[in-house]
């Protein structure tokens, strides 16, 4: 595992053959002096894992979002799976409904049509970007993958037409170059962005809720000014290792709700659909600037 690999032809297949190796992912869940309701799964699913119920594994509901590249009649087209490492690039895809064509209406979540979510497969990498959708409905974005090696794409949109039901479709995609495998960061409750400590309070559970505060500072002292992204003042989204699947939760609370302050705490409520470790990903918007820190945690039954 230490000689670096090519990857080149086979890109796709070292998708399926390290996708047990790699995802991590964690959610934590802080406490909320708000309602729990503002936990779910995708920008407007439920609140255990993307797609599904608290009983997302338990054959109760519906499997954790990402892991299907097609549900409820829509499929994740991915035009460009393979692309190089370390070059910018132009991602391709789109969405189409149970006729196989093109899904060209979707309603707003956060300010957004669509996410568009990359993680590798190591989740050293992750990126939360927003494409550019073309009248034919085709997506695209360009983007730069640092490294080789195995990366999973996640488009979490709600379609116009039938329900108001949030979807989150995954599909893999290979950077091709000299691959070193990386190992899944340590545990770590402190995470440091920028300038910004981040610091996760609170533990996450598998089947059952749970509460998690991340608090900023920067140079030591309190953030109070946290500026709203896409209409929160933080977004967290959890990738489980192995899998990778997908989680994403809003904060308890909201902007100009009266009552949920500005920093320097974000708080969530989350709830994991298994046991083992996860990656946790916050996105805050200060001085400007959306800034990303990570980190990974286990949850325990």
């Amino acid at each position: 595992m230490n000689t670096p690999v090519k990857i080149a032809a086979f890109a796709a297949a070292l998708a399926a053959s390290f996708g047990v190796a790699y995802g991590v992912g964690s959610v934590v869940t802080p406490h909320a002096a708000v309602p729990k309701a503002a936990a779910h799964a995708g920008h407007g699913g439920s609140g255990a894992a993307g797609g599904g119920g608290e009983h997302a594994e338990g054959g109760h509901g519906t499997p954790p979002g990402g892991l299907q590249i097609s549900q409820d009649g829509y499929l994740l087209d991915l035009q460009t799976p393979q692309v190089p490492a370390a070059r910018a690039t132009e991602l391709r895809f789109a969405v189409r409904n149970g006729a196989g064509q093109p899904v060209t209406a979707y309603r707003r979540e956060h300010g957004k049509d669509l996410h568009l979510l990359v993680a590798s497969r190591d989740l050293w990498t992750y990126r939360h970007v927003h494409p550019t959708r073309a009248a034919d409905g085709t997506w695209s974005i360009r983007t730069k993958l640092p490294t080789a090696g195995s990366y999973r794409l996640f488009a979490d949109f709600t379609p116009a037409t039938g329900p108001a039901k949030n979807l989150t479709l995954g599909a893999d995609l290979a950077a091709t170059g000299t691959y070193r495998p990386a190992p899944l960061p340590a545990p770590s409750a402190v995470a440091e962005v920028d300038g910004h400590t981040v610091t996760l309070d609170g533990r996450l559970r598998a089947g059952k809720e749970s509460e998690l505060t991340l608090k900023v500072t920067e140079n030591g002292r309190p953030v109070t000014d946290l500026q709203p992204y896409l209409g929160a003042y933080g977004h967290l989204v959890a990738l489980r290792s192995g899998d990778l699947a997908y989680l994403h939760v809003h904060p308890n609370g909201a902007p100009g709700d009266g009552r949920t302050k500005p920093g320097p705490e974000v708080s969530f409520t989350a709830v994991a659909p298994s046991a083992g470790a996860y990656r946790l990903f916050l996105d805050f918007r200060h001085e400007g600037k959306v800034r990303t820190a990570a980190f990974t945690v286990h949850a325990g039954r």
